[in-house]
């Protein structure tokens, strides 16, 4: 099965500009993009990034055989359009990836899986239950109402990542008549989007997960002396 990550490359992560400068932003993007690699890679698969400017996988500083599995594609268009290009039946499927269409054993045919690159959380056993499924279209939904992993086998069933993106893909699947599973996932369901979603990565990451080591050697520690839990840096918590 082919796995694809998008990854906005140039300016990721806009929405924690609160509390991370744009250097942060940019390490702590590809700490988690590493950690789906990782997974995808631990996973069985040969992940593809399709980012949205040049990206050497080598300063991912992954593991050999990670590296070794991923593949790099520049694309430069939006999301749901790079997407879309990529999935089965698509004319444009292959696009930039080096695929020949044209084969009898066309690539383009198969399985496609979208696993998006800030699932700081996803480890292999959760994805290869998504990836595992039999449905023609099987989604993880993300909290929110979006679509933070997916699986398509259905030729005709194209992606729409705009607004509750999930519905959309629900309504779009009985559309084309495809079948569809809702894979429920606390680790492929939590995208790390906002200043709050930190919380969980240094809740639930992992000791070989990057992005909480990331966090941490920015400084980042948990504070709950609020009454909820809550992050913060170790320079700026107030005085006990």
């Amino acid at each position: 099965m082919r796995v694809v990550v998008p990854f906005a490359a140039e300016t990721p992560k806009t929405r924690l500009e609160s509390v991370l400068s744009p250097g942060e932003r940019s390490r702590f993007a590809r700490a988690m993009l590493a950690d789906v690699l990782r997974a995808i890679v631990a996973a069985g698969h040969e992940p593809t990034v399709v980012s949205t400017a040049p990206l050497a996988v080598d300063d991912l500083e992954l593991p050999g055989e990670v590296t070794a599995a991923t593949s790099v594609t520049v694309d430069e268009r939006p999301l749901t359009e790079a997407v879309n290009a990529r999935l089965p039946g698509s004319d444009g499927g292959n696009e930039g990836d080096g695929v020949d269409s044209g084969s009898d054993s066309d690539p383009n045919r198969d399985p496609v899986a979208i696993v998006m690159a800030d699932l700081a959380l996803a480890t292999p056993d959760a994805l290869e239950t998504l990836l595992t499924t039999s449905a023609d279209v099987a989604i993880a939904p993300g909290r929110g109402g979006g679509t933070n992993a997916l699986v398509v086998r259905h030729p005709a069933f194209r992606v729409d990542y705009h607004g509750t993106s999930y519905l959309d893909h629900r309504e779009i699947a009985r559309e084309v008549e495809a079948d569809l599973e809702t894979v429920d996932s606390f680790r492929l369901g939590t995208d790390i989007d906002e200043p709050a979603d930190l919380v969980e990565v240094l809740v639930h990451g992992r000791e070989s997960h990057r992005a909480p080591a990331r966090l941490r050697e920015f400084g980042f520690v948990l504070d709950d002396r609020d009454g909820r839990v809550d992050v913060a840096r170790e320079d700026d918590r107030p005085p006990e």
